[in-house]
């Protein structure tokens, strides 16, 4: 009796093992990629909108789409709690680099915003991570995006 009772204990180990790899591969990889899929077919300005309406679903206020060419490196001005926002958005494929980081710093500055931030469907690189961090730009990466979208649903 005993070795039955220690071999149910096994099985239900490891059903229970299988049932959390199951939702960890689910979180980490399924939803991630149908997540991604939104963004394959936009343009770089249709990305620009799509997180203008995610950021006024959070809450932002008096948010703005620039106007494309001359906007000095920002694409979204907004507020949330008092505080103003020139916000780069990113459509990319790989990696975010510095450069998006240099021009949400000059945009901040050209616009007169408190914070600076770059909004992005990918990561960044370890370049542009340390120069946000340097030129305080706050970095809004695709795992971030995900969870402000997960959030509204």
């Amino acid at each position: 009796m005993a070795k039955v009772e220690a071999l149910i204990g096994i099985i239900l180990i490891a059903v229970v093992i299988v049932i959390l790899l199951s939702v960890i591969f689910w979180r980490l990889f399924v939803r991630r990629r149908r997540t991604s899929d939104i963004f394959e077919d936009m343009e770089g300005h249709e990305f620009e909108y799509f997180c203008a309406d995610l950021l006024k679903q959070k809450g932002f206020v008096d948010v703005e789409v620039t106007k494309g060419s001359g906007d000095y490196g920002v694409d979204i001005l907004a507020e949330k709690d008092g505080i103003t926002y020139a916000i780069q958005c990113k459509r990319y494929t790989t990696p975010v680099g510095i450069k998006a980081v240099q021009e949400a710093y000059a945009g901040r500055d050209y616009y007169d915003r408190m914070v600076g931030a770059v909004m992005t469907n990918q990561y960044f690189t370890s370049p542009a991570v340390d120069a946000a961090k340097k030129l305080k730009i706050l970095l809004w990466d695709g795992g971030y995006m995900e969870s402000m979208m997960d959030e509204e649903q």
